[in-house]
């Protein structure tokens, strides 16, 4: 059975925890009655003190609700703050005489005296504690409404910070598509009036990975099985391009195939690696990927062999990529991920990034590696 709420304000409480919070003040305020007359040698019964100490403040009980629904709709604030202090003022003697006039009513049912004699007792013992009580519910319903306003805000604060962080990441994300396309199509016209069947093939692998985009990588996340899908259909576009002079190696760990990376975070990578090697030196070059776990971080590396951080290959000199790469990795993991450029030897740059190692809850069912 669903047990009855009682609503204070906007604030909602069980009815049996709002009555035993009650029953806390009658028995604190019986005990005072009971010492206050034990020092003036004039006791009464334990049980009488209860009951006089019930009377008054389950009349309280009853009326708390109504004092939160007046503090809630006229709060002590703004340029009528005057005007709404008369306004409690007069609303905390109207509750207060009202409460007398309860207890009074039902102090007659068990008291010898009449009506008139038990609310002038009432009035006499009770009515300036009474004002502070109802002062005391409304800076309680205050303070709730300020907790609630206050929560309130920190939601939305995170829920806001949340976005924001979501639109960055699909601007970083959005911005390697075009910049990707754009690449790719002007290395197919080059081909076009050399190699049409190398150009056809490109176009082909193309349409591939713009499927590929549109439909399977709509989160910020994927496997690194899905990502070296997408890797495997552009390094085909590369190989295509630039024939025996560009080879690949992958060296991935098995443990790691299942690990959550950024999406399309080796693209760009790769395409700088060869950017910056084989498309602006002579000669051939190799690229190679590698993934592995170390500890609670996975690290992945992209390397070639025919350039230099002296060439244009630092920083500054890969543009988009590595910088979008960074923005991205710090909008998703903040300072638990890194990626940082090293000279290897006898030449060339790796391209180093970490970040933490978790699997996904469940793989997706990504296509198997294409042929090289």
């Amino acid at each position: 059975m669903r047990e009855m709420k009682i609503r204070l304000g906007t604030t909602e409480i069980g009815l049996s925890r709002y009555l035993g919070l009650w029953l806390v003040v009658v028995f604190v305020f019986a005990v005072q009655g009971c010492v206050h007359d034990a020092f003036n040698a004039h006791l009464w019964s334990p049980p009488t003190y209860l009951r006089w100490s019930i009377v008054q403040w389950f009349a309280w009980a009853a009326l708390a609700p109504l004092v939160f629904r007046i503090a809630a709709r006229h709060p002590i604030q703004g340029p009528d703050r005057l005007r709404t202090l008369g306004l409690h003022l007069g609303a905390s003697a109207g509750v207060t005489l009202l409460a007398l006039v309860i207890g009074a009513l039902v102090s007659t049912w068990f008291e010898p005296s009449g009506f008139s004699e038990q609310f002038r007792h009432f009035v006499s013992k009770h009515a300036a504690t009474g004002m502070l009580t109802y002062w005391a519910l409304f800076a309680i319903q205050q303070a709730l409404h300020f907790r609630a306003e206050k929560t309130r805000r920190e939601v939305e604060a995170s829920r806001l910070a949340a976005e924001l962080a979501q639109s960055r990441l699909r601007v970083l994300r959005t911005q390697l598509q075009p910049h990707f396309l754009f690449n790719t199509l002007h290395a197919i016209s080059t081909l076009l009036s050399e190699d049409a069947l190398s150009a056809e093939d490109m176009l082909l692998r193309l349409s591939e990975l713009l499927r590929a985009f549109l439909e399977d990588y709509d989160g910020q996340e994927v496997s690194l099985r899905q990502e070296l899908v997408l890797l495997d259909l552009y390094l085909g576009i590369q190989r295509t391009r630039f024939k025996d002079r560009l080879s690949t190696r992958i060296y991935i760990a098995p443990d790691t195939l299942d690990c959550a990376v950024p999406s399309l975070i080796l693209q760009p990578i790769v395409e700088n690696a060869i950017r910056h090697g084989i498309g602006e030196r002579v000669g051939a070059d190799c690229i190679e990927i590698e993934s592995r776990r170390e500890g609670d971080s996975l690290c992945l590396e992209v390397r070639n062999r025919n350039s230099t951080l002296e060439d244009g290959g630092g920083a500054s000199g890969h543009g988009i990529g590595l910088s979008n790469t960074r923005l991205r990795l710090a909008e998703l993991y903040g300072d638990a991920a890194q990626v940082r450029l090293d000279i290897t030897w006898p030449e060339g740059v790796a391209c180093r990034i970490r970040l933490p190692f978790r699997e996904l809850d469940e793989a997706d069912d990504a296509p198997e590696l294409a042929p090289a």
